[in-house]
């Protein structure tokens, strides 16, 4: 009786309207395209998105993989030189930790002393700046693209990110696309930055509120 009780809240169309035989062929539980709300079939890449040609991308991800990902913690100038080799502008002094992961090198600009840490992924799709003194913390996410959701070929876009001087980072950040932190701006722990951030203050939480003056 339970198990019946259970399956008829589970296939329920009130409960989980995608199960309603609007969105379902019964036959074949395949998706129904009569009402195309994302047809992955029709999407396609802008011309020169990536920025490089398909062999450019694959080197440089092998290269990740192994030059770049299996180099000892220590060797930070030899990887600002694998990424510089594929056209980012790193600047002095930059610290990078191995387990860091760049889509595009060549959209994206560090300045001077900037520190990027544990399995940060910087996913340049667009530009990524990350201005001097600046730090990004373990596992945070900058992400500079998007897909429109309301076309039906899911078209990306992209839009770039600007991380200012001194801002923090602190751990597990996402950085939705366009936004722009102002120098010394402190962004909490696990906190969602969606919109531009001032200057010099504190902000926590999803979406990233004002807590305090940074100083």
């Amino acid at each position: 009786m339970f198990y019946k009780i259970l399956l008829s809240k589970v296939s329920s169309p009130m409960e989980n309207p995608s199960l309603h035989p609007e969105f379902i062929d019964p036959g074949h539980h395949e998706p129904n395209y009569a009402f195309p709300i994302q047809n992955l079939t029709r999407f396609e890449l802008p011309a020169n998105f990536r920025g490089r040609s398909a062999w450019q991308v694959q080197l440089w991800w092998l290269v990740q993989s192994t030059l770049f990902g299996l180099s000892p913690q220590f060797m930070f100038a030899w990887r600002c030189w694998l990424l510089r080799l594929f056209g980012a502008q790193i600047g002095k002094n930059v610290l990078i930790r191995p387990t860091v992961r760049i889509t595009y090198p060549w959209k994206v600009v560090i300045d001077d002393f900037a520190w990027i840490g544990d399995d940060v992924i910087i996913y340049s799709l667009g530009t990524i700046t990350i201005g001097k003194c600046a730090v990004i913390s373990q596992r945070s996410y900058l992400c500079a693209a998007s897909h429109d959701y309301q076309q039906p070929n899911f078209d990306i876009y992209t839009k770039p990110i600007y991380i200012g001087d001194q801002v923090w980072l602190a751990t597990d950040v996402f950085v939705a696309p366009g936004v722009t932190i102002a120098q010394g701006a402190v962004v909490g722990a696990r906190s969602s930055v969606l919109n531009d951030l001032a200057g010099m203050m504190v902000y926590v939480g999803t979406p990233a509120r004002l807590l305090k003056p940074r100083i």
